[in-house]
């Protein structure tokens, strides 16, 4: 296996904890661990005061697998595997389904271990990236199937870009995955955060080669849980993926499995909040940019926590974000550390500062670029 370095990753562990704003975060404000227990119901309540803090199911504790399950249409908690984070669900089935001989399809820009993981196992990996204005490639896609592909990838609502793939395009590919023989994993971290008034289905709802990836750290707000899922119908996949976790976390944590459940059994009242700070955000960049027309391309993202601007001016993104840190304290996260072209930028619409970093990237653009 040979991993190369995280760029995103790496750049949040240089700037993350002092940056005054972190203006790029792809997650929503957190939530502290007493405003989560006061969600409790008596009995979870009474659990937590009186929790072993031992081992814990392999698979997942059977309450949150119940939980997890709630939020698709067809499955059941047999049909759920929990995993630490979202990254170990894209490691550990990156590593079952691929290898020497073996092709994925990877729809980018996205999260790098989406498509570097797959490469480390030693699969040949064609990247497709998105359309004009994000569009879906979806004709793109079926060109780049082969007899060998055993992977297809898609994250949506996509991290950066914001875009949402319909519910037709997503049916038109889970079509293309049955004729191929072909799993399809559809990361679906920022699923309940659509600019909208409905969703696209989950692909593991979709299609018995559908395989939907969660999380805990971005719609519900609860990074710190470190807690993820894979879900799918196809029970045998989900076996090998269980084997496999044996040799890295073998289980989750206790606490945060719990608190988890918690956060799920109140997912009304959690996604509420996320979704109001993600939308008085969005408003307010929309603001901005209707400001800066022709100094930025705005692209409004559909779903999700973030969006994918691009900075017009014969100025490189990474002295522009550079520069805006050491001056306002702000951080930005230029495209390429997503392995993107040009000069985009994450924008991160999910903190409670948004608001006085969006002020602060006002007063450096007025200053350097009116």
């Amino acid at each position: 296996m040979n991993l190369p370095t995280f760029a995103l990753e790496r750049y949040f562990d240089r700037h993350e904890f002092t940056a005054e704003i972190i203006l790029c975060a792809s997650d929503v404000e957190p939530w502290t661990l007493s405003e989560l227990i006061d969600l409790a119901s008596p009995q979870q309540a009474h659990r937590w005061s009186d929790l072993s803090l031992g081992y814990t199911h392999a698979a997942g504790h059977p309450a949150l697998r119940n939980q997890i399950a709630k939020l698709y249409d067809t499955l059941e908690a047999d049909d759920i595997v929990t995993f630490s984070g979202a990254e170990e669900g894209i490691f550990a089935l990156s590593n079952v389904l691929l290898g020497p001989g073996k092709h994925a399809v990877v729809v980018v820009p996205a999260y790098q271990s989406l498509f570097d993981v797959a490469a480390s196992t030693g699969a040949d990996v064609t990247k497709v990236p998105l359309g004009p204005e994000w569009s879906f490639p979806l004709e793109k896609i079926a060109k780049a199937i082969r007899p060998e592909t055993e992977l297809v990838i898609i994250n949506s609502p996509n991290n950066p870009t914001g875009a949402v793939t319909t519910e037709e395009e997503l049916a038109g590919l889970a079509d293309l995955c049955r004729t191929a023989d072909a799993t399809l994993l559809c990361d679906e971290v920022y699923r309940f955060m659509v600019h909208g008034e409905t969703h696209p289905p989950a692909a593991a709802d979709l299609s018995p080669y559908g395989v939907s990836l969660g999380v805990m750290s971005k719609s519900f707000a609860l990074a710190g849980l470190r807690i993820g899922w894979i879900a799918t119908s196809d029970r045998e996949l989900l076996a090998r993926l269980a084997i496999f976790k044996d040799y890295t976390t073998i289980c989750s944590s206790a606490p945060s499995e719990l608190l988890a459940e918690i956060a799920l059994d109140n997912a009304g009242t959690v996604l509420r909040r996320s979704r109001s700070i993600v939308a008085e955000n969005l408003a307010i960049a929309d603001g901005f940019f209707h400001k800066w027309d022709g100094a930025f391309q705005w692209t409004r993202p559909s779903g999700g926590t973030t969006a994918f601007p691009e900075f017009i001016a014969p100025y490189e993104i990474e002295e522009f974000a550079a520069q805006l840190l050491r001056e306002e304290g702000v951080l930005l996260a230029a495209g390429s550390l997503f392995h993107w072209p040009g000069n985009h930028f994450r924008l991160g619409l999910g903190r409670s500062n948004f608001a006085e970093g969006m002020e602060r990237l006002d007063r450096f653009t007025e200053t350097h670029f009116s």
